[in-house]
């Protein structure tokens, strides 16, 4: 049997516990050769709240699970015991796609599960910039003053910022973690 990637639109907050449900259930009903991986994606974002950086997991996708299974048989008959297996997960809402739902094509998985590997490790900011915002300074020699987001770099984290000091113009680099919106 031929196992694909499909999308389950799951209750909202309840990723995990349909993952681990799904997961249990494999072994006990011995349905490891229908249902393979169940993944949901993520990246680790961080953000500084009064001056304490966090890191959080952050989900692509909230309240859907992506899981590699074989739903349909060699005639593209929906494949019965998959389907209710899956349905009657706790948490669980349905299928993408409704009634006959369709698999995700390779390439859109690939480049899912891509995104996932390469974000594993890196830690992206939680909130992003734009050019022309003003921003105010929280943290280092500039605090308390606004800037204008001139540059950004998200690869590092950092902005480039206008700060006006003595009536001058200075370009400041900073953290994105060091700006809060003004």
């Amino acid at each position: 049997m031929d196992k694909q990637w499909f999308v389950v639109h799951t209750l909202t907050g309840q990723e995990s516990k349909v993952r681990d449900g799904i997961l249990k259930r494999v072994a006990i009903d011995e349905m490891a050769d229908y249902i393979g991986e169940v993944i949901i994606p993520t990246e680790k974002v961080s953000e500084v709240k009064r001056g304490v950086r966090t890191t959080t997991t952050r989900k692509f996708f909230p309240g859907y699970v992506l899981v590699h299974i074989a739903l349909y048989d060699e005639n593209r008959q929906l494949i019965e015991k998959t389907w209710h297996f899956i349905k009657e997960t706790t948490g669980v809402i349905g299928f993408v796609g409704g009634e006959r739902p369709v698999p995700l094509p390779e390439e859109e998985v690939k480049v899912v599960l891509n995104q996932v590997e390469e974000k594993k490790e890196k830690v992206a900011p939680k909130v992003t910039y734009e050019v022309g915002e003003t921003i105010k300074i929280t943290d280092g020699p500039f605090v308390n003053l606004s800037g204008t987001v001139d540059e950004i770099d998200p690869e590092r984290g950092r902005l480039k910022v206008s700060v006006a000091i003595f009536d001058r113009l200075v370009s400041v680099e900073l953290e994105y973690w060091q700006v809060e919106r003004a």
